[in-house]
């Protein structure tokens, strides 16, 4: 079995971490820190977990009692805790924040932390000691352009507006994510200056290391919880049918990813750790729709993904299951 601690459990990612773990086949959840709520069951923050397990969170650290240690802190909290903690040496990390992960032109992470998109990083991930998980609308729209990347097909730029529920903010309440301002609600924010373009240009660039053009990316504030659909589109020569198989050789041994014929809607992915791409062509412009489930393929599902491949099991084990329907 494998031995799990996390850190920051209170949060939603941890929540979708904890609800995932609890129920898979190699896993044992041997501490959950979180100092705010230490001494209560882990159902007094996630209550849909009442009955399935009886843990209580911690503000303890039993590191040496385990082989895996997920982060699920604030932005800045991680590194703060890598470098300021004594760390057991062969102490596996998936860290879920964005402070280990790819910057500009970087064709791997500071400090040996391999980049945790498996579509990307299969091998170096099952060899990896530290594992910085990607961002939700990173994962999403690198779903999208990283087949023609690969394929030196990025010859001009890309263009995308991307559209995520609430909880890709986190679980602390702000002017932009209570209720009473998101519902029957749309608001554009940080257009053309994402802080995921970073490690989105990275990725690009590590496939195809002569793309010089831009990526134009405007996300938008969606008015339901959970989800990203994002619409993506360039130019270029090649047919629908080519461009399809460029996809589907990509994505060959992709257990999430599904290419799909008809026009995908968030409901198809809520609840699961797929991603759905649907891809068109219009004249000169190739439009393709990527669609995931934030918390799940956007975090804590793709990090158990890496968590899978680090100890050299089946990649998708655990995560088969679509929890949410209509």
């Amino acid at each position: 079995m494998i031995k799990i601690g996390i850190i920051g459990g209170a949060g939603y990612t941890a929540g979708e971490l904890l609800r995932l773990l609890v129920h898979h086949p190699k896993a044992k959840i041997v501490f959950v820190n979180s100092k705010s709520n230490a001494g209560q069951k882990l159902s007094s923050v996630h209550s849909d977990l009442e009955g399935d397990t009886d843990l209580i969170f911690t503000d303890a650290l039993a590191l040496n009692d385990i082989d895996v240690l997920f982060l699920c802190t604030g932005h800045g909290d991680a590194k703060k805790f890598v470098e300021e903690t004594t760390l057991p040496t062969k102490l596996k990390i998936i860290d879920l924040s964005q402070d280990f992960r790819w910057g500009a032109n970087a064709h791997a992470t500071e400090q040996g932390w391999v980049y945790g998109l498996t579509e990307l990083n299969h091998d170096k991930i099952q060899h990896a000691q530290f594992v910085a998980n990607p961002g939700c609308f990173a994962t999403t729209i690198q779903a999208a352009i990283l087949p023609l990347a690969k394929n030196n097909l990025l010859n001009s730029d890309v263009h995308v507006t991307a559209i995520t529920g609430s909880t890709g903010a986190g679980q602390k309440p702000t002017d932009t994510t209570h209720f009473s301002w998101r519902s029957n609600n749309l608001s554009v924010y940080e257009a053309f200056k994402h802080r995921h373009l970073k490690e989105i240009t990275a990725s690009v660039q590590y496939l195809m290391p002569k793309f010089e053009k831009n990526i134009h990316f405007v996300p938008v504030r969606g008015n339901f919880t959970r989800g990203i659909m994002a619409s993506v589109y360039t130019t270029t020569t090649l047919s629908e049918g080519e461009l399809k198989s460029i996809f589907t050789d990509f994505y060959k041994n992709a257990p999430f990813v599904n290419i799909i014929s008809t026009s995908p809607h968030l409901k198809q992915v809520v609840g699961s750790n797929k991603i759905f791409l649907h891809i068109t062509k219009h004249g000169d412009q190739v439009h393709i729709i990527s669609i995931i489930d934030n918390l799940l393929k956007g975090a804590s599902g793709q990090a158990v993904e890496n968590m899978n491949l680090m100890f050299g099991l089946p990649q998708n084990m655990g995560l088969k299951l679509k929890a949410i329907g209509f």
